[in-house]
């Protein structure tokens, strides 16, 4: 089962200024603001979340087809992601633009001042789905994460069209978005991950209540952080799936996407969708003690020591038979 996942790629340029944005703003002068900090940290970070997404599930052996647009700077990101498991071919590549980017400053208090260039992610919507189908074999399922919205609706609209399957995750996009794209985006999904507070989010984009916009999905997964993963189906009680304890939290950022790399990838080997969603919430720990949605490793045999230690002996053995396949 080959999965297709439609998201953003970008690069993070996240920095650390030691000291205090509100000890250089002036209430008389907000107008008329020229500020410089000198910052004492850097990390440049790959990222977005059609990128980790897929990164995930290459670590895992899956073979993701990665639809994105990138810019003139991504061939080390593309080898990157090609050493890691990723079909990077069906990647737009611009011409003239460069990569999306986040660039981000923080301050002592933890106030950011940050901004976000869209780049060469405002050509996706140019990426026609059902030409990657023919060119890569039609995948069984189809992720539609965070992007250009424009590109979100095609690739969503193409998939139906098509008869995939498609797994809507509009995540940070949501506030973009009207109520008729939000709708067209969830409507017909066989999942849909959101987080807590997407959760509450996409039904007032919708204007649905809870019964109906579970009448129009199949399963809506939603992340709780420590709390774990909520799974709900029409007319069935929620099912709760409790998270991996970490050990010591180093950075939340990418935790949800790797929880869909490892949750996708248990549906992918047909697994039950809770014991998909154990496997999730163990990929989630896993970037969360490492710091950076890309910069962690996966050991086979950590990973299936900690589905034992929390989710039981069985689960174990199903991800140890996988896992052995993985190169």
């Amino acid at each position: 089962m080959r999965i297709a996942v439609s998201g953003s790629i970008a690069t993070d340029h996240l920095m650390v200024y030691p000291g205090r944005f509100a000890e250089h703003l002036i209430e008389e002068q907000l107008e008329r603001v020229s500020l410089s900090f000198l910052a004492d940290r850097l990390q440049v970070r790959r990222g977005g979340v059609g990128a980790n997404i897929a990164f995930g599930l290459g670590l895992l052996g899956l073979d993701p087809i990665l639809v994105g647009a990138a810019g003139v700077d991504f061939a080390e990101y593309g080898a990157w992601l090609r050493a890691n498991g990723v079909d990077t071919s069906q990647v737009r590549v611009s011409e003239d633009l460069h990569t999306a980017r986040f660039v981000c400053t923080t301050d002592n208090d933890q106030n950011q001042i940050a901004t976000f260039y869209a780049g060469a992610m405002a050509e996706a919507s140019r990426i026609d789905l059902a030409a990657v189908a023919e060119r890569t074999g039609t995948p069984a399922l189809v992720l539609v994460g965070a992007d250009d919205p424009a590109a979100m609706l095609r690739h969503t609209a193409t998939a139906h069209r098509l008869g995939i399957p498609v797994a809507a995750d509009p995540s940070q996009q949501l506030a973009r978005l009207d109520r008729d794209q939000t709708r067209q985006l969830v409507h017909g999904a066989g999942w849909l991950f959101t987080n807590e507070y997407e959760a509450a989010l996409l039904l007032e984009r919708t204007g649905w209540t809870e019964d109906h916009l579970l009448s129009r999905v199949g399963t809506w997964i939603t992340t709780l952080g420590g709390a774990g993963v909520a799974l709900a189906r029409s007319g069935e009680p929620v099912s709760r799936i409790p998270a991996v304890p970490a050990e010591e939290i180093s950075d939340p950022t990418g935790a949800g996407d790797a929880f869909r790399s490892g949750f996708l990838a248990g549906t992918a080997w047909g697994w039950p969708q809770e014991q998909a969603a154990r496997l999730g919430c163990a990929m989630a720990t896993t970037v969360l003690e490492s710091g950076g949605t890309q910069e962690y490793k996966l050991s086979p045999s950590d990973l299936v020591a900690r589905v034992e230690q929390v989710y039981g002996g069985d689960l174990a053995r199903a991800l140890e038979s996988r896992l052995v396949q993985v190169p």
